[in-house]
């Protein structure tokens, strides 16, 4: 029987024999997989690694599947603690919730939130998130910390808005570039922290600070990290002050290359379809972001079929992979699928690559972590194939896709380290963290001046009653 115990490592090393091994090509049997130093030292077949490490006894896993851990590619992670406020709300509730929410944030708050978040994300099989940047503005150390303490993989933005400065204020945007290199520099060889910038919508930055952060994070080899085209208010505000769309002005200002990673891009014009295509940057798909308070779906077919890099990604919505996939599938099919007859829509595969080496190629990160291979980060999942929903198991893929759910999750690894066993912490108390957050999410949500317009589920069905 499997244990946490039996996976501990044998003079430094793992080796592994799963049932099952998810390879970028599908899954495969009969392989296994050396560990070492937080990489995956060796891939093959068992036998070829049992004889090439004789003083290694293989840890067989019958009825399992060892997989990429899945890499969400936007997610805030210092809105935990908002979560379900934002349920039923109109679009652009980072105006009426998420600002002024984190703006309350302190250091110790933005600490438990994104240790919150890590925690929501390492159960629900994500090893690397990518944080589009928190608006505490004494929050992105705590952020820091609590990446480190859980120890989950992340591209952490640093956000670098200045269009709230006056028009004249040249050493204040000197000062945003400055601390913007410093922080790329500051962490430029971190194992699991890789920093990124960002600038929340393009309207919130000048036309030269999209230009210069843009220009930072492609000469560095990081990501740019923005929201584009999410909602039909943000298309038209910037058509009126710009007189170009978000995804234009981006391209206008120099700021569309191949270090931006794009969050949302749901409503695109073929010409935008174009300029995407060309400049080589990547985006984020967020299906339940759509579903829940979108206006539009974005066609990830053509971006497929276009060749445009691009993860999945959760918005800080419900941090599970499996069900983020299945969404990915299900509202693909149902806006753009139904209508084409398209019954597959990808295939299973698709969404499975996207949520792990094509996730991982999105991030900014294909060459450290996303598949299983020589060389890479050890970021990995142990998953339990013996339940019902996976027998008989004809098309393994599909099957995580439509079936697969985070309590078949046995083991969480990043960079080679068990950071979960069975869904909790193995060196840190989780439940503890629940205690602490339940009161201080409490004091900082009842102090923050958010503006609801829909009052909580019971309230409301007590109001249709009232009314009938």
């Amino acid at each position: 029987m499997l244990s946490r115990e039996l996976l501990t490592p044998t003079e430094g090393a793992l080796l592994l024999a799963p049932e099952w091994l998810m390879l970028p090509e599908g899954a495969r049997q009969g392989m296994a997989v050396l560990v070492r130093g937080g990489r995956f030292e060796a891939v093959a077949p068992l036998e070829e690694l049992r004889a090439a490490h004789p003083a290694l006894s293989p840890i067989e896993l019958p009825q399992h599947l060892l997989m990429p851990g899945l890499v969400d590619t936007h997610t805030h992670l210092t809105q935990s603690f908002g979560k379900s406020l934002a349920f039923g709300e109109p679009s652009e509730i980072f105006r009426r919730i998420w600002v002024p929410m984190e703006s309350v944030l302190d250091a110790d708050a933005a600490y438990l939130s994104t240790k919150l978040s890590a925690l929501e994300a390492l159960r629900g099989g994500f090893t690397t998130v990518v944080d589009a940047g928190t608006r505490s503005e004494a929050g992105l150390d705590g952020v820091v910390a609590a990446v480190r303490d859980t120890g989950i993989r992340c591209v952490l933005g640093m956000i670098c808005n200045d269009a709230a400065l006056a028009a004249d204020d040249e050493a204040g945007r000197r000062r945003i570039l400055d601390t913007a290199q410093g922080f790329l520099a500051q962490y430029e060889h971190d194992a699991l922290l890789h920093p990124s910038l960002a600038i929340s919508i393009p309207e919130a930055a000048t036309d030269h600070m999209l230009h210069d952060v843009a220009a930072l994070t492609r000469e560095s080899g990081r990501r740019f990290q923005t929201h584009v085209n999410e909602h039909l208010a943000a298309v038209e505000r910037a058509l009126v002050a710009r007189g170009l769309r978000p995804l234009e002005l981006l391209h206008a200002c120099g700021a569309l290359n191949e270090s931006a990673l794009l969050a949302h891009a749901t409503l695109l014009t073929p010409r935008e379809m174009g300029l995407l295509r060309d400049s080589g940057a990547a985006v984020a798909y967020n299906p339940v972001a759509s579903a829940w308070k979108g206006n539009a779906v974005l066609d990830a077919g053509v971006i497929a079929m276009l060749g445009v890099p691009f993860g999945l990604g959760t918005d800080g919505t419900r941090a599970d992979g499996f069900r983020l996939m299945d969404a990915a599938e299900t509202t693909q099919r149902l806006t753009h699928g139904l209508a084409n007859g398209d019954s597959s829509c990808g295939g299973g595969w698709l969404w499975l690559d996207h949520a792990t080496h094509g996730g991982a190629r999105a991030a900014g990160l294909g060459a450290i972590t996303g598949r299983i291979a020589p060389g890479l980060a050890a970021d990995f999942l142990l998953v339990d194939l013996d339940v019902p929903e996976f027998m008989p198991s004809w098309d393994l893929s599909w099957e995580l896709v439509r079936y697969g759910n985070r309590d078949q999750i046995r083991a969480v690894f990043v960079n080679g380290a068990m950071r979960l066993w069975q869904g909790w912490p193995v060196d840190w108390d989780g439940r503890a963290l629940m205690r602490q957050v339940a009161e201080i999410a409490r004091r900082d949500v009842q102090r923050a001046p958010i503006q609801r317009v829909h009052p909580v589920a019971d309230v409301h069905r007590a109001q249709q009653l009232a009314r009938r």
